[in-house]
């Protein structure tokens, strides 16, 4: 947890949205915006059986706390919540949850977009694809798709 102003959690169950939803509540706010990532079926022609996430959970906690931190001072924002699942993530169930309110809405969804792009470069979670086929590959923020490997 962060200051008054950010919350972030790792979570091993599915995301409850609505208590997140009062953690952005302020009276000044003209805004409240949300992102939700889910898990889709097909990634190209791949067709998905699941995701699993894993995180080095202090490391992960300590980047989100300091993205979330940096979104409120860039951003001008009121409230910012970020939730991330780890384990496994069944398709059409959240795996993230980002939320901002702010005074105006061109905030809200600058933010929005800039905690997700920074979240996926900068924090220690990593994401395994399960494909129907069997097989499996592993998502790493730092590695380009070449680098990247098919396991069997």
């Amino acid at each position: 947890m962060g200051s008054q102003k950010s919350y972030v959690e790792l979570v091993d169950t599915p995301i409850c949205m609505e208590p997140l939803r009062r953690k952005i509540e302020n009276p000044d706010a003209g805004a409240h915006g949300w992102f939700v990532g889910v898990t889709r079926r097909t990634t190209g022609q791949r067709v998905t059986e699941t995701l699993h996430y894993e995180a080095h959970n202090a490391m992960a906690r300590r980047e989100l706390n300091k993205l979330a931190e940096r979104a409120v001072q860039e951003f001008s924002l009121l409230h910012v919540v970020i939730v991330h699942r780890l384990g496994e993530v069944p398709i059409a169930e959240a795996s993230v949850a980002v939320g901002c309110s702010s005074r105006h809405r061109p905030e809200t969804f600058a933010a929005l977009e800039w905690i997700m792009n920074t979240l996926k470069k900068e924090v220690p979670i990593w994401k395994r694809e399960l494909y129907c086929d069997g097989k499996t590959e592993w998502v790493h923020p730092g590695l380009n798709s070449e680098s990247q490997g098919v396991d069997s």
